[in-house]
């Protein structure tokens, strides 16, 4: 019986010019992006967005104490059932020069923004990421 010895592969190092050589550029823009998206969600539009959506919930849940609509199947949701939606996307944001445009897009006045409910705004992202309306 021979054993075969398992050849090493030889993948190309990949170049990790950012983060004193821990980071890929990929990963810093993604890195720059979750940090944009995460403040956004404290953006004074965003908050009014979602209060004129809201309603009093009067179920059975005593913890519960609003309820949103959602702007597409227009049903009542909890506001852990809902996401802020930018009508017009962000976009991307792989270099430096998409930083001015994804800024402005991402802090956008509550005209651009609308609630939806989690399958709605899955829907919503999908036809938007495959181009299918």
């Amino acid at each position: 019986m021979t054993i075969k010895k398992k050849r090493k592969s030889r993948k190309p190092r990949v170049a990790r010019p950012r983060n004193a050589g821990t980071m890929t550029e990929s990963a810093f823009w993604s890195f720059i992006r979750s940090a944009l998206r995460q403040k956004s969600r404290f953006w004074k539009p965003v908050l009014q967005c979602k209060y004129e959506a809201r309603r009093p919930y009067k179920g059975p849940n005593k913890r519960q104490k609003f309820e949103y609509l959602c702007k597409s199947c227009l049903k009542w949701f909890p506001e852990k059932k809902i996401n802020v939606d930018h009508i017009c996307p962000a976009g991307s944001l792989n270099c430096a020069q998409d930083l001015p445009g994804f800024v402005e897009r991402l802090f956008c006045e509550k005209e651009h923004l609308q609630v939806l409910c989690e399958k709605c705004h899955d829907e919503k992202t999908k036809q938007e990421k495959y181009g299918t309306k």
